[in-house]
C-alpha cells in the first residue's frame, strides 16, 4: 500500500514515525521526500506566514503534484491544519481515501470550518474525549492520546527538590519571547536550579544565544544546563516546570509536574486571538479538558498570558509549590484527575492506522 504521510511540525512528525513503524510492509513518503525541511515548514503567526508565503505555495503545488504523479493508495495527515487539510482536500478530489490525526481546534474558534473539514476527509482521528460530538456521527472518532499511553500516576514525593523545569517552545520566535522572563524568574528562586530541553538542535542554538547575550536579565550566571531533548523524562523528575503553551504542556500534564503555562505572542495575534476565541476561557490543553469535563474549581494549570506573563508572577506560583506541600499534592491530584479522561481503552495509533486501511 502507498501511503502519503504528511506531518508539518516536531510533534506530529513523532507520531508519524511510530506510524511507520506499524506499517513495515508498506511505502511510506512525506515532505521531506519531496525536499522540504519540518523546521521550515513550522512557521507560526500571520506576518511569519505571509513572510514565507511564496515558499508555502511550492510545497502546495509540489505536493498536489506529488499526489498526482506518484498516486497514492492513502493520504494520512497529522495536526497542521492550514496546509494539511487543503493537502486532503485535493487528495480526496481525486478519489484517495484521507484520514487526518489532531482535531483541528473548531471547539475554540471558528465553528464554520466543520463542513469544510467533513467535506475534506474520510476519517478524523481525535485525541480529546470531547472534540466528536462537533461533527456529524461517525465521521470523528475519540482513539486516545499517543503521549498519555507513556505515562503512569506520579508519586507527589517523588521529584528532585530544586529542579525546574524550563520548556520555553521550540519555534525560534516562541523562544525569543518567553524564554527571558523563565530566566529572570529562575534567578528569583533561591536554591533552584533548571534545565532548558531544546525541542531540536535549531532550538538548541537559539537558547544558547540567548543565554550568552550580555543582555539577558540576570546579572549573575544562573545554575542551568541546556540539553537536547529529554523533555518527558525531566518533567517526570523536576519539582516544577514552566512551560510555554503547546504540546508540551500536555506532557507536563500526563508527568502529573506542577506548571505555571506561559505565552507571548505579537501584539497583532495577541488581539486577533482574544477577538476569535470565544468558546473556552483556557489556552492549556490540560485545562481545556478540565473545563469541558465541566470539573469544579480552579484550572490544574496556572495559566500566565501576555502582559501577565512576569517573572515574579511565575516565581510567586513556583515558590508556592516547592514551599507548601499541600499545594503541591493538589497540583498533583488535579492533574491526575484531568489526564485520566485521555485515556482511549487501547493503542491509538494503531486505530489509526487500522481506520487508514478500512
Amino acid at each position: 500500500m502507498k501511503i502519503l504521510l504528511l506531518a508539518g511540525e516536531e510533534s506530529g512528525v513523532l507520531y508519524a514515525n511510530r506510524l511507520k513503524a506499524l506499517m513495515p510492509t508498506d511505502e511510506v513518503r512525506g515532505y521531506e521526500d519531496y525536499g522540504f525541511k519540518v523546521a521550515d515548514l513550522a512557521v507560526m503567526g500571520f506576518v511569519a506566514v505571509l513572510k514565507k508565503i511564496f515558499y508555502f505555495l511550492r510545497v502546495k503545488r509540489t505536493m498536489q503534484r506529488a499526489i498526482d504523479e506518484w498516486r497514492p493508495d492513502a493520504v494520512l495527515t497529522i495536526d497542521y491544519p492550514g496546509m494539511n487539510l487543503k493537502l486532503a482536500a485535493y487528495a480526496k478530489s481525486k478519489g484517495i481515501r484521507t484520514v487526518h490525526v489532531v482535531c483541528p481546534q473548531v471547539w475554540a474558534w471558528k465553528k464554520g470550518r466543520i463542513p469544510k473539514i467533513e467535506a475534506s476527509l474520510d476519517k478524523l482521528c481525535c485525541f480529546f474525549p470531547f472534540e466528536p460530538k462537533y461533527f456529524k456521527p461517525g465521521f470523528a472518532e475519540f482513539i486516545g492520546h499517543p503521549l498519555a499511553e507513556g505515562f503512569a500516576a506520579r508519586d507527589p514525593k517523588s521529584y528532585e527538590k530544586g529542579l525546574v523545569a524550563l520548556l520555553p517552545g521550540s519555534r525560534l520566535g516562541e523562544i525569543e519571547r518567553n524564554l527571558p522572563a523563565m530566566l529572570e524568574a529562575l534567578a528569583k528562586l533561591p536554591g533552584a536550579r533548571a534545565i532548558i530541553p531544546a525541542a531540536n538542535e535549531r532550538a538548541e542554538r537559539a537558547i544558547r544565544q540567548i543565554l550568552s547575550h550580555p543582555n539577558t536579565p540576570h546579572s549573575t550566571p544562573l545554575p542551568l544546563s541546556v540539553q537536547l531533548g529529554g523533555a518527558r523524562e525531566l518533567l517526570l523528575r523536576a519539582e516544577c516546570a514552566v512551560v510555554a503553551s503547546g504540546t508540551a504542556t500536555l506532557e507536563a500534564g500526563l508527568a502529573r509536574c506542577p506548571t505555571v503555562l506561559v505565552y507571548k505572542v505579537d501584539a497583532f495575534l495577541a488581539w486577533f486571538a482574544r477577538k476569535m476565541i470565544k468558546e473556552i476561557r483556557h489556552i492549556g490543553l490540560v485545562n481545556i479538558i478540565w473545563e469541558k469535563a465541566g470539573e469544579p474549581g480552579s484550572e490544574p494549570m496556572p495559566e500566565l498570558l501576555q502582559e501577565a506573563f512576569t517573572a515574579d508572577a511565575v516565581a510567586n506560583l513556583l515558590t508556592r509549590w516547592r514551599e507548601d506541600p499541600v499545594a503541591r499534592a493538589e497540583a498533583i491530584r488535579r492533574l491526575d484527575e484531568t489526564v485520566r479522561l485521555l485515556d482511549g481503552k487501547g493503542n491509538s495509533l494503531d486505530r489509526v492506522v487500522a481506520l487508514l486501511k478500512a
